[in-house]
């Protein structure tokens, strides 16, 4: 366990790519992966498109270390576990990505990740842990309206994630 942000934030912009505004996106415009409300919120003022497709490496990483990452607990997961998280987090929120990790393990999905979540997470092999989180998270995306649309990309993304965390625990 520990920080291991800088080796799971390439995972996440690898799928996150570049710009992109689908108007059947209900995130609507994004540039690897921030969308134009999150970066609003990060710059405090009424960031136009442009300005968020100029956005930094630095600041894309910040965003999601401060967003995702912290939020999710991600550097209190075992290896592998952390990135299909974090991932998760990135692509669905992070109150989502805690419910889901907790259903996960057991432990009561109230999106606080606690000494008890902690502990059912740590009971378990990692590789249990991502197997389960790659199922919830498959059923989630085919139950949305929009998996028509963007299922596919899901199903690409949510697969390499889960060979590239399982690897991670080795």
């Amino acid at each position: 366990m520990g920080d291991r942000f800088a080796e799971c934030l390439p995972h996440i912009l690898h799928h996150e790519g570049g710009w992109a505004d689908h108007p059947k996106d209900p995130g609507g415009a994004t540039m690897r992966g921030i969308t134009l409300a999150v970066f609003r919120e990060w710059t405090g003022k009424q960031s136009t498109k442009a300005e968020l497709k100029a956005i930094s490496d630095e600041t894309v990483a910040a965003i999601y270390r401060k967003n995702y990452w912290f939020p999710s607990h991600c550097d209190k997961l075992p290896a592998g576990v952390d990135l299909i998280v974090f991932d998760l987090a990135v692509n669905s929120g992070p109150g989502r990505a805690r419910k889901f990790l907790q259903e996960a393990v057991g432990a009561e999905p109230d999106g606080v990740i606690g000494a008890k979540t902690l502990a059912a997470v740590a009971a378990l092999p990692p590789r249990e842990v991502i197997l389960r989180l790659r199922n919830r998270r498959e059923r989630f995306y085919r139950g949305l309206a929009t998996f028509a649309t963007f299922g596919k990309g899901w199903m690409r993304r949510l697969s390499e994630v889960a060979v590239a965390a399982d690897r991670m625990t080795k």
